[in-house]
């Protein structure tokens, strides 16, 4: 539990500190990514906020070996309570009415997950320390495909002329799946941690596919969230990539890595009734907002 709420504390850092050290930059995009790079890696803030996200993957490698998959990824969301309040307090970012119940509906949600974790009940909840590497490919290769896809798609739409100012929730999503992907690369590598010593369990780690798998991610995910950060506002657009990671993760990683869901009804119920709130909570999220909104230095996508 210490673990993953340092975590929340690391990654909301982060995201705040990239974001104003993005508003403070030339508009980057993912069609100049030699450009972006040398931008960010010229901006001792940003180097500041990459590093708390950076630490917070290293907490969750002490998460995964603890908790099941589920139940570590309801305890994640609840960063998003800090990543809105800081947003609001250095980044002067708003969010709307409707945007902040679909806020509070998520918390629910990750109090039911929260709630359905026993920690006296042996039989339900399993912390599974290995998957078969078939699985684990056919379940991540399409999603990193579909993120690419969706993040594609969302910059054709903000490309058009007289559209209307985006939230960045398909953003967010197509981040999201990408960082999933990420999340679990970082369980399977959490898997070897106790192999025997640090030389037996780097030589597990480099015959997996999870050191490549993190490879890839930190490539594409690095080009994309940046751009859409700098566009979107972090109080919306961080949420959405929040929930979308953690349900991919709790869903295909307890598939992948066997993790059993509760044997109890009620225990059940709030497992699977508190990913069905997220996921509704997701789908009913503006896609525009109504009027541009100007945030710390944000570059808003304006028609020209």
């Amino acid at each position: 539990m210490a673990a993953a709420l340092l975590a929340n504390v690391l990654y909301s850092s982060g995201f705040v500190l990239e974001k104003r050290a993005l508003a403070r930059m030339p508009e980057v995009s993912v069609r100049r990514p030699a450009r972006l790079l040398r931008l960010v890696l010229g901006s001792p803030l940003w180097i500041a906020g990459s590093l708390a996200l950076a630490s917070g993957f290293a907490a969750q490698l002490v998460v995964y070996r603890t908790l099941p998959i589920a139940v570590a990824q309801g305890i994640f969301v609840s960063g998003l309570v800090l990543l809105v309040l800081l947003s609001a307090r250095l980044l002067q970012e708003e969010t709307s009415g409707r945007e902040r119940y679909g806020l509070a509906a998520i918390l629910a949600a990750l109090l039911m997950v929260v709630l359905s974790l026993d920690e006296n009940d042996r039989s339900g909840d399993t912390v599974s320390r290995a998957a078969p590497y078939p699985l684990v490919l056919l379940v991540c290769v399409p999603s990193l495909a579909g993120g690419v896809w969706l993040y594609r798609s969302a910059e054709r739409r903000a490309a058009r002329r007289h559209r209307m100012p985006t939230t960045g929730v398909e953003y967010g999503v197509a981040v999201g799946l990408l960082y999933g992907v990420s999340s679990l690369a970082v369980k399977g590598v959490s898997g070897y941690l106790s192999a025997g010593g640090p030389a037996a369990a780097m030589a597990g780690v480099l015959r997996s596919p999870y050191p490549y798998l993190l490879l890839c991610t930190g490539a594409f995910g690095l080009v994309m969230s940046q751009a859409a950060l700098q566009r979107c506002r972090a109080s919306l657009i961080v949420p959405v990539c929040t929930t979308v990671t953690c349900l991919y993760t709790a869903v295909l990683g307890s598939v992948s890595f066997g993790e059993t869901l509760p044997d109890q009804p009620v225990r059940l119920a709030l497992r699977l009734g508190g990913i069905c709130l997220a996921v509704t909570v997701l789908l009913s999220m503006p896609k525009h907002d109504p009027a541009t909104r100007p945030t710390l230095g944000a570059k808003e996508l304006t028609p020209p």
